[in-house]
């Protein structure tokens, strides 16, 4: 793929998933905006490893749940590489994939629903409020938002997290009908079980081994598994596609 004079912002992108995304988007020739919350070393040794991978990229610092600091991250991106092309909204609010110590849905108050909500789905509202009036600008936009595999297969009933997420794709796919004419697609990339994040660092050997014996590929998915669905998303490969969940889960959801 040929992402060469392309224009990504990817956030949450210091570590991790987002991470690698940014270093694919940029071994493909892109300027990326890698976007974090508060760890400016982490971000611009991402930002390094993506001129380094040889494309061009600047690290951007915004808590994505305030829209007043999405706007200016947006602006200072617009001002900075001249355009926005393509959104991948992968920022989320903190959260361990423990099954022992996840809280059961009568032990789990709204304010941990709410909690989850404000980080999956208030922050990808806010990125895609501001940067609407940017990405129309050309024709040929892309927005992909990270979901989960849960939604279709809660393998592990984490109840504030993956309703967080079913909202997730519910907002993108309304998004994906009224932005469709205007040339933007939007679509979501729904993983399962991806290691080592520091989301599933403390999940436990004998649970990556049962969800390893239910998955037809028989592994756990590395961050860089993630990125070429999301690149093939956001690139002209799936120019005819909008509103869709990919599953990126070696064939644990199929459907």
């Amino acid at each position: 793929m040929d992402f060469r004079d392309k224009t990504v912002l990817v956030t949450g992108a210091s570590r991790g998933i987002g991470a690698a995304i940014a270093k694919a988007f940029a071994a493909e020739g892109a300027a990326v905006a890698v976007n974090y919350l508060s760890n400016a070393e982490a971000a611009e040794a991402v930002a390094m490893a993506c001129r380094a991978a040889g494309g061009d990229a600047w690290a951007v610092q915004a808590d994505v749940t305030d829209a007043e600091a999405v706007n200016r991250m947006v602006e200072r991106t617009a001002e900075e590489f001249g355009k926005i092309d393509v959104v991948v909204n992968n920022a989320f609010r903190p959260y361990a994939f423990d099954p022992e110590k996840r809280k059961l849905f009568w032990d789990t108050d709204w304010a941990d629903y709410r909690g989850q909500v404000d980080g999956a789905l208030l922050g990808t509202y806010n990125v895609c409020r501001a940067v609407l009036p940017v990405i129309r600008r050309r024709p040929g936009g892309s927005i992909v938002n990270m979901a989960t595999d849960l939604v279709a297969r809660p393998t592990v009933p984490y109840h504030d997290y993956t309703t967080a997420k079913a909202a997730l794709v519910g907002f993108s796919r309304n998004l994906a009908v009224e932005l469709g004419p205007l040339g933007i697609r939007v679509n979501c990339v729904a993983p399962g079980l991806v290691y080592p994040t520091d989301a599933s660092r403390t999940t436990k050997e004998d649970v990556k081994d049962a969800i390893v014996a239910q998955t037809p590929l028989r592994r756990i998915a590395t961050p860089e598994d993630v990125t070429g669905p999301v690149l093939f998303l956001a690139s002209s490969w799936s120019r005819y596609m909008t509103g869709q969940v990919l599953y990126v889960d070696g064939g644990l959801v199929m459907g």
